[in-house]
């Protein structure tokens, strides 16, 4: 309960409430402030409530609260019949209700958020039977719904973008990407054609390099469907190879076996079954169900210390001796009757035991033959994938080392030739050197020959005129190749779309075969897989209510815990109270007078006392202020009026300081004369 509390302070310590509460002033909320808070929270998940409870009824607050809680799908703690208790609370504002919902909302605010938003769209409006009879209500009603599906799809697709991790920026820029690529791809394009445009029948040869390039990828997409279905074919091989292995041993058992034998050994398979299933299964889900209860048992019992554990073991070692008492007088007891079958009791239990353990054995033995099988079939199936072949066995395995081998000596063979090559490439390069300085030589010889002739660079200018026709020719004969060599390519190509359409005629024919079975098992895939989806679809339901059936028991053990601590701070507290009446009686009816003057009673008795004396003094004193009110407010009218006298002499002696320029006012004998 401290827990759950302290959780709930610290949450609306934090955005947005930002409260600045802590756990005593949270503690000492009175009740409308509790659900002014809740309110609070309940408007932070939903704006629409969040509103001044002071403002409204308390049975609108409670029916606007238990509604959004309903949309919230919020379970109470306890039973059905508690709801009553749960709505009561709710309405004047109970601490155990209140405190287990800020808890539960608190806990998951954005979900809570989402939900709430949802069920603004998704709350179905519940029409009458009668009114759906008019056409009009039936056609809105019906878009209403499709508008809500539409809702569905668009938030599920929108929350597959946001998880998807694809952000406008990244999108942005493989956009701007891929447009460069299309132009560069363009230009390229441009500057070939350009290119190809100078030679002759290049449209011709275009769409032939096109229907090459078209047969080139069928024929990519055969052989790909031809390697799909040679590794069909080699899986398929692969359990025929299994199944006759297994009809194999069959016959083998068969062969060696008799009909009584066979009948012999089904029975002792069908009595192990069904010892397993009436015995040995039963009693380890009894122990299973015991050590289960035993164990929630004790996780609802309260945290316990050593001195407890201790305790308990005492405890459980007494119980253990008196039980080893009660059978040893048991076995006195009955010994004499008991005694011819004492022998035959050990003897059926030892065998019983042995029974257990043989079996254990043999369904430990029959587990780990099967995981042997299955890993066996693993390794065979990874070896498949990255050799390509089975997995060599014998014979062959030998045949496959003595090739290794011998391919190891033509290998170390050709390596002995490449360093003799090696070599040889060493010594023609020193001497391409050598020949090249002797060159260099001969042509400053030469050259210096030339100058002392005066016809310097007429050996450079012959040899240039002897390159440059070289080349002409070679360029001659070049186009001539080059057109001759175009003209058989496009005869190749010819015969080979030719031969290719020849050869692929018997493997279309074989494909479209496979392509009506393809259909033929697509469609019965497309039937297992919509029988699969109905079964998860209901195994996913079933799974959803026990989920839920399981969180409203956790949140039930939670909210039972919860009790129980504040249960026992309740008794706490009265076992202190108690204590302290105890004490009380005890001091009250102590004879020692030091005693009984520390008892409450008589401390309480002193103070009622004095407060009746002081009362006494202060009825008399009010007695007094009666008698005397009426002549004190006479004076206090006398005092008054003087005090008004007084201000009327004050201003008519300010006038008579006033009027000093006009006249001269002389008193005398009771008379007032005004002197110009």
């Amino acid at each position: 309960m401290s827990d759950q509390i302290q959780f709930i302070v610290e949450k609306l310590n934090q955005e947005p409430f930002r409260k600045n509460y802590n756990l005593i002033t949270f503690d000492s909320l009175e009740s409308m402030q509790l659900l002014q808070l809740l309110s609070d929270v309940l408007g932070e998940i939903d704006p629409k409530h969040a509103v001044d409870i002071r403002e409204e009824l308390p049975e609108q607050t409670a029916k606007r609260m238990l509604g959004l809680l309903g949309i919230l799908k919020y379970k109470p703690p306890g039973s059905i019949s508690d709801l009553s208790a749960f709505r009561q609370g709710l309405v004047t504002g109970s601490k155990p209700v209140i405190h287990p919902v800020l808890h539960w909302l608190l806990q998951r605010t954005n979900e809570l958020k989402k939900r709430a938003y949802l069920a603004r769209f998704l709350v179905k409006l519940e029409v009458p039977a009668e009114f759906l009879q008019d056409d009009t209500v039936a056609d809105i009603n019906k878009q209403y719904e499709e508008l809500m599906e539409a809702f569905k799809n668009l938030h599920k697709e929108c929350e597959q973008l946001k998880t998807s991790g694809l952000s406008a920026a990244e999108i942005r820029r493989d956009i701007s990407a891929m447009e460069e690529e299309k132009d560069q791809l363009i230009k390229r394009v441009e500057r070939l054609k350009k290119r190809v445009e100078t030679v002759q029948n290049h449209q011709r040869m275009l769409e032939i390099a096109r229907q090459l390039r078209l047969e080139k990828e069928r024929e990519e997409s055969l052989a790909q469907q031809k390697q799909e279905q040679k590794n069909q074919l080699f899986h398929a091989e692969q359990r025929l190879q299994r199944a006759q292995l297994q009809l194999k041993e069959m016959h083998h058992a068969v062969v060696d076996s008799k009909p009584e034998s066979l009948m012999k050994k089904l029975e002792e398979e069908i009595n192990f079954n069904s010892y397993l299933v009436t015995e040995k299964i039963p009693r380890e889900l009894e122990s299973k169900k015991n050590s289960t209860y035993f164990l929630q048992k004790v996780v609802a019992e309260p945290a316990m210390s050593q001195s407890d554990l201790n305790v308990l073991e005492i405890k459980i070692n007494e119980v253990n001796a008196q039980m080893n008492q009660l059978i040893e007088k048991r076995m006195m007891k009955y010994e004499p009757i008991d005694s011819k079958f004492s022998m035959y009791r050990q003897q059926a239990s030892i065998i019983s035991r042995k029974k257990e353990a043989k079996a254990e054995e043999l369904q430990a033995a029959k587990e780990e033959m099967s995981s042997t099988e299955r890993q066996m079939l693993q390794k065979t199936n990874q070896a498949h994938e990255l050799e390509g072949s089975e997995v060599l066995k014998g014979d062959e395995f030998k045949h496959y080392v003595n090739k290794l081998r011998s391919k190891n000596t033509f290998y170390k063979k050709k390596r002995l030739e490449i360093a003799e090559i090696t070599a040889e490439y060493g010594v023609l390069q020193r001497t391409e050197e050598l020949l090249k300085q002797r060159h260099e030589a001969i042509q400053q010889q030469l050259q210096a020959i030339e100058d002392k002739k005066g016809i310097s660079g007429y050996s450079y200018t012959q040899e240039e005129l002897e390159r440059v026709s070289a080349v002409k020719s070679e360029m001659d004969e070049m186009k001539g190749r080059t057109l001759d060599n175009m003209s058989e390519m496009v005869k190749k190509l010819n015969t080979m779309v030719a031969e290719k359409k020849a050869s692929l005629a018997p493997v279309i024919k074989e494909l479209r075969q496979l392509r009506q079975k393809c259909q033929e098992l697509t469609q019965e895939c497309d039937e297992k897989k919509i029988q699969y989806d109905s079964c998860a679809a209901g195994l996913e339901s079933n799974r959803s209510t026990l989920e839920q059936e399981v969180k409203g028991l956790l949140e039930e053990c939670i909210q039972e815990e919860s009790n129980y601590r504040y249960i026992n701070c309740m008794k706490m507290n009265l076992e202190i109270q108690l204590q302290r009446a105890k004490e009380e009686v005890k001091a009250y009816v102590s004879t020692d007078p030091q005693e009984r003057r520390k008892a409450i009673r008589e401390q309480y008795t002193r103070m009622i006392l004095e407060q009746e004396n002081l009362g006494k003094k202060l009825r008399e004193k009010q007695k007094v202020v009666r008698e005397s009110h009426g002549p004190n407010m006479k004076q206090i009218k006398m005092w008054q009026d003087f005090e008004r006298l007084m201000e009327c002499k004050r201003e008519c002696f300010l006038k008579q300081q006033n009027q000093t320029a006009i006249g001269q006012v002389i008193q005398e004998g009771g008379k007032d004369r005004l002197v110009l």
